[in-house]
């Protein structure tokens, strides 16, 4: 059984040590008998030095092997876990100084008493043999310690998809799509560890506060002792934490991040070379823009249809995740090495559906007759109408934008990646300057500090009964997050979706559908912006890389807006930023 010695191993060590000890005496007694006393007196005293000093090895074993234990002991206490890692057993040094020792002793005795040789011989292989019999038991608990340690992290993971399915059986709704299921996880795997942890302190508090009270004296003495005797080891850990403060001090508070075990360090800086990130981001763009002329011919390339019906999200992405991906995946990377990666990120991206359907629907058509009148022998044409059946094609055009960072999170990583891929999105690799200009890629670019979520709206522009009737329903969603191609509140929204669920959703009676920004100023009437009212439309222009309006918000008045910036938040359109991408205004018809 683990953890207990070998019961033959030990009977036999006993007997060869006594075996030893009667070789030693009868020589002992044979020396003081021979003529040659004084040598052989000084030869036995060199003997009992050297078996002196391996007894003080085997004592120095002990002492730090049972220091181990208290360590270890004392280590599950304060964190309460119990089964802990276990210890390899034994001391390199202390191993080490008995081998020399046994060879000392054979060294001395090699000429004189072969018997004590023999003796300690066996001895030394003895205890090589215990040693050997101790590491084997620690492997076997080391074994069983990582399986249970894998246990444990299944039997997690397990508890917190249970709970999941039981939360997504009372509420289907709240995993309607991938965001709120990947929501809902998040916010399980939270309140698990959360709960977790309580009941493990819970456990440790009423052992550990009694054990604490109990071994206080003890601990400070042992400290004490500790720091004696181990002052070399304490000053060259003190040394190494110096240098460890020093350089994290040198670096800003995203540069690095150090995992768990302390062994891993991952960097999170973008990698790759400034003229590749850029240059990846201009061919990304380029297939953007190939999929833009494509929607725009499509009832050029596809004609014959009655009706066109557009729900196209907005086509963009935000560049950061784009780099963020590819530095997790490819590390330092080239502009050529990535472009078969980019199309699956972009194939896995967008989506455009082309649904045709058919209505059968009925039209008044108007027939001409003809009349002859016998009597007369004379007749006369006439005109008349009937209702008709007819089918009416209609198109239906469909573009899904699911953003970068789902393609990353659907993408096959590994949990290190994953927060790898998170923490260097967060720090925009450090490069807060590299995609300057873009909106939503840049911190104060599209306004996004939430300044003015408080904004109050004036009480005359509440009287036209429209525009209330829109801001009621635009308010709901502040502080939403910015989600390339989101369109409604299960999945946030992006800059178009939101404007296009307020306009549809308000209670005015309008039905826009899902269109882009440039969709929806081909639903407007231009008007000069000295002309504007709360509830027109506000429109920008290369806020990133596309043609035509790339932004839209809700006019407020008192310059104004309401927007999905990140978060949807109020802004003022008399920024030098939304100054300089400034396109037009227009009133929903």
């Amino acid at each position: 059984m683990a953890g207990k010695k070998n019961p033959n191993l030990g009977d036999k060590l006993r007997q060869e040590r006594e075996g030893a000890e009667n070789t030693l005496r009868d020589s002992r007694s044979k020396t003081a008998d021979s003529s040659t006393g004084d040598s052989s007196k000084k030869k036995a005293e060199h003997r009992r030095q050297i078996r002196h000093e391996t007894d003080l090895a085997k004592m120095r074993s002990k002492k730090l092997k049972s220091e181990q234990e208290v360590k270890a002991k004392k280590n599950e206490a304060a964190s309460g876990k119990k089964g802990g890692k276990p210890k390899k057993p034994g001391n390199l040094a202390a191993d080490a100084i008995s081998a020399k020792a046994h060879q000392s002793v054979r060294n001395a005795d090699q000429d004189n008493n072969s018997g004590v040789e023999a003796a300690h011989f066996s001895e030394g292989s003895a205890e090589g043999a215990a040693r050997a019999g101790s590491r084997f038991q620690y492997g076997r608990k080391l074994r069983q310690y990582k399986k249970l340690e894998r246990l444990e992290k299944k039997a997690d993971k397990d508890a917190v998809d249970s709970i999941f399915a039981e939360r997504m059986k009372s509420d289907p709704q709240a995993g309607s799509n991938f965001f709120s299921r990947w929501r809902q996880k998040q916010a399980i795997k939270k309140e698990y560890a959360a709960a977790k942890a309580g009941a493990a302190a819970a456990e440790n508090t009423a052992t550990g506060t009694a054990k604490a009270a109990q071994g206080t004296a003890s601990m400070t003495e042992k400290a004490f002792q500790f720091v004696q005797s181990h002052s070399h080891i304490i000053i060259g850990i003190a040394a190494v934490g110096l240098l460890v403060l020093v350089i994290a001090g040198s670096v800003s508070s995203c540069s690095v991040l150090i995992n768990g075990g302390g062994n891993v360090v991952l960097g999170t800086s973008y990698t790759a070379e400034d003229e590749d990130l850029k240059g990846v981001e201009t061919d990304y763009t380029k297939l953007e823009d190939k999929l833009r002329k494509q929607i725009d011919r499509i009832e050029t390339d596809h004609p014959g249809y009655d009706e066109y019906r557009y729900n196209l999200a907005e086509i963009g992405h935000n560049p950061y995740e784009l780099a963020s991906l590819l530095t997790v995946e490819f590390e330092n990377y080239t502009r050529s090495q990535v472009q078969a990666r980019l199309q699956s990120i972009f194939e896995a991206q967008y989506e455009l559906k082309l649904e045709e359907k058919v209505e059968i629907r009925t039209r008044k058509e108007t027939r001409v007759g003809y009349r002859y009148n016998p009597i007369t022998g004379t007749g006369h044409t006439y005109t008349y109408q009937v209702t008709v059946q007819y089918e009416y094609k209609i198109l239906n055009v469909t573009l899904l934008n699911r953003g970068v960072d789902y393609v990353a999170r659907n993408s096959g990583l590994t949990d290190d990646q994953l927060q790898r891929y998170e923490v260097t999105l967060e720090c925009r690799g450090n490069r807060d300057d590299l995609f300057a200009g873009i909106a939503f890629a840049t911190p104060d670019g599209a306004g996004s500090s939430g300044e003015y979520q408080d904004y109050d709206i004036p009480g005359e522009a509440l009287t036209d009964e429209k525009f209330r009737k829109m801001i009621t329903e635009a308010e709901k969603y502040l502080g939403y997050p910015y989600v390339w191609g989101g369109s409604s509140p299960s999945t946030s929204f992006d800059c178009s979706g939101f404007v296009s669920w307020v306009i549809n959703h308000c209670g005015n009676g309008w039905n826009v559908g899902r269109q882009t920004a440039n969709g929806l100023m081909g639903k407007c009437d231009i008007i000069p912006k000295s002309e504007a009212k709360p509830g027109d439309l506000i429109f920008f222009q290369k806020t990133y890389n596309t043609s035509g309006a790339s932004h839209v918000g809700i006019y407020v008045g008192n310059g104004m807006m309401i927007h999905c910036g990140s978060p949807i938040s109020y802004a003022s359109i008399e920024t030098s930023y939304w100054r300089q991408h400034y396109y037009c205004m227009g009133r929903i018809r």
